[in-house]
């Protein structure tokens, strides 16, 4: 894995042939089926945000993006370029194969209603429209209502883009400032997956202020839904836990 990283988009591979972009708002949420072999380019645009994330297998959803096996498996409490996300039946979900950032949190969940209303004070729709405050929690479950899901099947959330350090007594402190803007990371996906995004800031953010970010997807195509990853991938043979990980999904479409 690289041991430095730019926030410069130029020292990630150009895209040739992008299949589409959208940008979700800041404090908004997003969801979509992302097919085998699809990449998504996530970029923070302004600096400062927070990507709270949670993967289904999109053909049976109670298989689902699991943190321990993931953690455990390579070895790390965070994320970046090289590191695979596993299920909860030891296949790779999706895999993280450029950054420009060098650190995503998988530790720190995703706040809810009572956390962000203690933080940043109440809104509504009807008196503030599309400002009104969205907590993280409430806007992946309505993500995954879209798909005959519901708040039991939310499970461990990634937070890209941010960044939190563990103490030796095991107390976590967010960093703050720790993504630029145009800092940006490639996920590939390697089974049909059910994705749910949201903007919402991250739970251990200190900021009183409600502060959200936009970040901009960009998709294009990797390799072939009916192929596997290369052998020579990066994050295939990153370590031994990593090549078994990618033979069982391999197995799966087979």
């Amino acid at each position: 894995m690289p041991s430095r990283y730019s926030s410069d988009l130029a020292a990630l591979p150009p895209i040739v042939t992008p299949l589409w972009t959208t940008v979700i708002p800041a404090g908004a949420h997003w969801s979509g089926v992302l097919r085998r072999g699809l990449a998504l380019r996530i970029v923070d645009i302004e600096g400062g945000a927070n990507l709270s994330a949670v993967f289904h297998r999109q053909e049976d959803p109670l298989e689902r993006y699991n943190m321990a096996d993931t953690l455990k498996a390579q070895h790390t409490a965070h994320f970046t370029q090289g590191h695979a996300l596993y299920s909860d039946m030891g296949r790779v979900i999706a895999s993280i194969t450029g950054d420009t950032l060098g650190w995503h949190d998988p530790l720190g969940g995703v706040g809810d209603a009572v956390l962000f209303s203690r933080k940043y004070g109440e809104t509504h729709y009807q008196t503030h429209r599309n400002d009104m405050i969205r907590n993280g929690r409430d806007s992946l479950v309505l993500e995954l209502a879209k798909y005959g899901l519901s708040g039991r099947d939310l499970a461990a959330n990634v937070n890209f883009f941010s960044k939190v350090a563990v103490a030796d007594d095991g107390a976590l402190a967010y960093v703050s400032g720790h993504s630029p803007a145009g800092a940006a990371f490639d996920l590939r996906f390697e089974m049909n997956t059910l994705a749910a995004f949201s903007t919402a800031p991250h739970p251990l953010d200190p900021r009183s202020d409600y502060a959200p970010k936009p970040v901009k997807l960009i998709a294009w195509r990797a390799y072939p839904a009916d192929s596997t990853a290369p052998t020579d991938d990066p994050c295939r043979t990153a370590c031994p836990e990593n090549g078994r990980g990618f033979e069982n999904t391999d197995r799966l479409f087979a």
